[in-house]
């Protein structure tokens, strides 16, 4: 793996029909935002090769939205991504990375803006940045991380959407 996305998932109505956290469907304001971030992340030029995304209705419904500024890449939903800690979804990325250069993760908090950070301090990323990402990492928020030979992170980018 070269580049490694993370994007939050857009943001979610505050209940579902069935009462359960894991039907959540997206907000106008998510499904909006999460468009928007997809449209910036591929202007920049990044592209996944690979697309792991939560389960979950609204990161499902993210990466629907996303998914229009990366036509051809299908997305590989995973079970293990809903609500992951940060080491699983770190794992999960590396895995997928074995066989394509850029892997977008879709999530959730507090496991996607903790691998933020931990990626952030294992690459010197300057203490500005790092107060920045630990301050926030709101709803279709995304950072991006290129990775060297020796597979240490370098911070490549931190998007947060217009509001």
């Amino acid at each position: 793996m070269d580049r490694l996305i993370l994007l939050r998932h857009g943001k979610a109505e505050s209940d579902s029909a069935s009462g359960d956290d894991f039907d959540r469907r997206l907000a106008p304001r998510g499904i909006r935002e999460s468009t928007e971030m997809g449209a910036q992340l591929a202007d920049m030029g990044f592209k996944p090769d690979a697309v792991l995304v939560s389960p979950a209705a609204r990161a499902r419904g993210t990466w629907d939205a996303a998914s229009a500024a990366f036509p051809g890449v299908e997305a590989r939903f995973d079970d293990q991504l809903y609500h992951a800690e940060s080491g699983v979804i770190r794992r999960a990325a590396q895995t997928a990375g074995q066989t394509c250069a850029t892997v977008m993760v879709v999530g959730h908090n507090p496991g996607l803006q903790e691998l933020t950070i931990q990626l952030l301090i294992e690459g010197s990323a300057p203490s500005s940045l790092l107060a920045r990402a630990q301050r926030n990492f709101p709803t279709a928020a995304a950072a991006v991380f290129l990775f060297d030979a020796n597979g240490r992170p370098h911070f490549d980018g931190l998007f947060f959407p217009d509001r």
